[in-house]
C-alpha cells in the first residue's frame, strides 16, 4: 500500500540537528514533515548523551559523597550498584524529553513520521514502518540529520557480551571489576572516567601520543595525570591489533606484543554515519569511508536542495553544535538572511570526571600564529567556593593578546565547566578584553570568581 504526500520540508531524524531545522522552517509558515527510524529524539536522547550523562551524573554524585567526609559525615555505599540502579532517571528523562519533542512538533504543526526513509530521486523518499506500510513523501527541500553509530572494526565479534561498544555498555547488567576501553576520543575518556569512579579497574589504550589531541596541551595533560590518579592505567601510542574473548575474559593483543587482560572491553574508537539505507545512490551523494556525508559552509550536499546536519557530517559532532547547524540549515534552505557559522565562538563540552569545556585558541594555536600572547590561571583550590564545597581540583585557564588584552581563549577542567565557559564565550564574542573580569563584580562565593582571579593572575605578569 503506497500514498504521495508534499511538503517544502523533508527533515530525516528527529535529533538535535533534526528537531531545530524542523522548528525554524516551521517558524518560517512552511509545511514540514520529520521522518525517523528509531524513536523521537534519535541516538541523543535514547543510546548517546542523555542516558550517558544520565549515568556520568550519578557516578559523580557517588565520587561526591565521598568526598562529604570533610564535613566529618560518614556516607554507607550500597556496595550491590548496578547499571541499571545507577540510570533508575534515564527512563524518567528520556520520556519527559521525548514527550516535550512532541508536544512542540505538534505546537509548530510539524508532522511525524515514524519509519526509515530512503531516497527514490531527488525529490522524492520513500518511507517504510514497522508494520509494512509505504508511503512516498515529496519535498522542495530536504535536510539529512541521520546521525551517527559506534563504528565496528572488520573481525571484532560485538556479538560476544564481554565486546561492547559506547550503545550496548549502557545496557550492562552488572558493573565489572575490570573494563579494558580501546580508543583515547572524547568518548573512550568519558566512560574511563566514569568506571575508574565506580571503583572498576580500567585500561584505556590510545593509539595516538596524547588523549585528546585538539585541547590546550596543559588541560590534556592535567586529564591524563588525574586519570591516572584515579586509578586508570593509560596506555598512549598502542595498537591495537586483535581481540579475543572468552567466557571469563576479554584479552586485547597490541602492536607491540602486549596483552591486556580484564573482565570488558569497550571499544570506543570512532563513531559511522547513519547513511545505509538512506539511498543516497540513488542520488548520487557520495559518502566517505566512516559513511559521512561532505557539505559546503552552508550545510549543502552537491544538491542545493539537499542538507545534511549533526554527526553525520563529522567535526565537531556535538549536539549543541547541531542544533546551530540544522537551524542555519533551515534559513539557508529558505533564502532567508544567515552568516557564515563562526566555529571559533563555539564552545566544547566534554564530559569527563572532572568535565572540560573551552572555546577559542589553544596556546599551541597562538604560538603556531606567532601571535604575541599571556596566560592567566585560577585554580580551584584558590577559590572560596572550592574550599567550601571540597571541590579543589581545577583550573580556569584565560590566554590573551599581551599588548591589546583582548581574550583569545578559555580552557575549564574541573566540576561545571560547562557551565562556566559561557562567561567566556560572551566576553570573546564581543571582543572583549580581560580587563572585564577585573572591572566587573563577581558574586563571592561562587566559580566564577575564578575568572578575576585568572585575568588578575595573567595582568601581573606583563
Amino acid at each position: 500500500m503506497s500514498n504521495s504526500k508534499r511538503y517544502d520540508l523533508v527533515v530525516i531524524g528527529s535529533g538535535p540537528g533534526g528537531e531545530k531545522a524542523a522548528i525554524q522552517a516551521a517558524k518560517l509558515g512552511k509545511t514540514v514533515c520529520v521522518v525517523e527510524a528509531s524513536a523521537v529524539g534519535g541516538a541523543c536522547l535514547h543510546t548517546g548523551t542523555i542516558p550517558s550523562k544520565t549515568l556520568r551524573e550519578s557516578v559523580r554524585y557517588l565520587s561526591l559523597t565521598r568526598q562529604r567526609a570533610i564535613y566529618g559525615i560518614n556516607v554507607k555505599l550500597d556496595l550491590d550498584l548496578t547499571i541499571d540502579r545507577l540510570m533508575h532517571r534515564k527512563r524518567a528523562t528520556i520520556l519527559s524529553l521525548g514527550d516535550r519533542l512532541e508536544r512542540s512538533f505538534e505546537r509548530n504543526g510539524v508532522t511525524y513520521v515514524a519509519g526509515r526513509a530512503t531516497f527514490i530521486d531527488a525529490h522524492t523518499v520513500r518511507v517504510g514502518s514497522a508494520q509494512g506500510l509505504e508511503e512516498h513523501l515529496e519535498a522542495e527541500r530536504f535536510i539529512i540529520a541521520v546521525g551517527t553509530r559506534p563504528y565496528h572494526p572488520e573481525g571484532m565479534d560485538f556479538g560476544h557480551p564481554r565486546v561492547l561498544d559506547s550503545d550496548s555498555i549502557l545496557l550492562l547488567h552488572e558493573i565489572p571489576k575490570s573494563l579494558t576501553i580501546i580508543g583515547g576520543g572524547v568518548i573512550a575518556c568519558e566512560y574511563a572516567t566514569i568506571f575508574s569512579n565506580l571503583g572498576v579497574k580500567v585500561n584505556l589504550i590510545n593509539p595516538r601520543p596524547v588523549l585528546l589531541d585538539f585541547l590546550d596541551q596543559e588541560i590534556s595533560n592535567m586529564l591524563t595525570y588525574l586519570m591516572r590518579e584515579g586509578g586508570v592505567r593509560v596506555r598512549l601510542g598502542e595498537t591495537l591489533r586483535q581481540v579475543e574473548a572468552d567466557a571469563d575474559s576479554v584479552q586485547a593483543h597490541l602492536d607491540s606484543g602486549k596483552v591486556v587482560r580484564s573482565e570488558t572491553l569497550l571499544f570506543a574508537n570512532g563513531r559511522t554515519g547513519n547513511t545505509e539505507g538512506l539511498g543516497l545512490e540513488h542520488i548520487d551523494i557520495a559518502v566517505n569511508s566512516r559513511a559521512q556525508i561532505e557539505v559546503n559552509d552552508m550545510y549543502q550536499t552537491r544538491h542545493p536542495h539537499i542538507y545534511a546536519v549533526g554527526d553525520v557530517i563529522g567535526w565537531p559532532s556535538l549536539a549543541a553544535t547541531a542544533m546551530d547547524q540544522g537551524r542555519i540549515a533551515a534559513l539557508h534552505a529558505f533564502g532567508q538572511p544567515v552568516e557564515k557559522p563562526q566555529w571559533s565562538h563555539i564552545p566544547t563540552g566534554i564530559y569527563t570526571i572532572p568535565e572540560i569545556s573551552f572555546i577559542g585558541a589553544t596556546e599551541e594555536q597562538l604560538t603556531a600564529q606567532k601571535i604575541p600572547y599571556e596566560v592567566g590561571n585560577a585554580t580551584y583550590k584558590e577559590i572560596a567556593r572550592g574550599q567550601i564545597m571540597g571541590t579543589t581540583v581545577g583550573r580556569l585557564k584565560l590566554l590573551f593578546h599581551r599588548e591589546s588584552l583582548q581574550l583569545l581563549g578559555v580552557h575549564i577542567i574541573g566540576d561545571y565547566a560547562t557551565d562556566l565557559i559561557h562567561i567566556g564565550q560572551a566576553v570573546i564574542a564581543f571582543g572583549g578584553t580581560v580587563e572585564y573580569f577585573v572591572e566587573h563584580v563577581f558574586n563571592y562565593p561562587t566559580f566564577s570568581e575564578g575568572y578575576r582571579v585568572a585575568a588578575l593572575n595573567g595582568i601581573n605578569r606583563l
